[in-house]
């Protein structure tokens, strides 16, 4: 084989890789739950990490209901995984490229 494709075929694959590569950490992290007149969300708070574009995040031990008229905080772990800075800019570019789906917005009479 030529020695200039098996040099392509290795950048390629290295830069596969790189593209590929994912970073796991478990954290603690506070719940905050409400379901009332006033308010209903979930949030979540990680302790010690940033998430940012494509990285996902998973919340152990989370409820996943709980009564209407219920405040509730409580610590549980989560585990983060991040991306490569190079899937982070690719997720970055491809989402902002279907945002302005968001932005069509129509009035009717």
């Amino acid at each position: 084989m030529n020695t200039s494709l098996l040099a392509g075929l290795g950048t390629v694959a290295v830069l596969g890789v790189w593209m590929l590569a994912r970073r796991r950490s478990e954290v603690a992290c506070t719940i905050d739950l409400e379901a009332t007149n006033e308010h209903f969300h979930a949030h979540v708070e990680l302790e010690g990490i940033e998430v940012n574009e494509g990285d996902q995040v998973l919340v152990h031990s989370a409820p996943s209901f709980i009564p209407i008229g219920t405040k509730s905080t409580m610590t549980s772990r989560a585990t983060v995984t991040q991306v490569s800075w190079p899937r982070r800019l690719l997720v970055r570019v491809l989402g902002t490229s279907g945002i302005t789906d968001l932005y069509e917005v129509g009035f009717e009479g």
